[in-house]
């Protein structure tokens, strides 16, 4: 059984895949019309990719 830290560490990498694929798949799209929206979205497309390395380190720290 994981501890709640390790779990809550693989709950929002989950989280974060899921926003990063909404965001790729749909968002970008939507915005297509919006240079200001796309510009948005490309930063929160990286920020999201950051987390998710982030986020991976820290589970695989945990999970030794």
């Amino acid at each position: 059984m994981l501890e709640n830290n390790t779990y809550n560490l693989m709950m929002q990498l989950t989280e974060e895949h899921k926003s990063l694929w909404r965001i790729k798949l749909h968002y970008m799209k939507d915005a297509e019309n919006s240079e200001e929206a796309r510009k948005f979205w490309t930063k929160m497309e990286k920020d999201k990719e950051e987390h998710i390395n982030e986020l991976t380190a820290l589970i695989k720290e945990h999970m030794k």
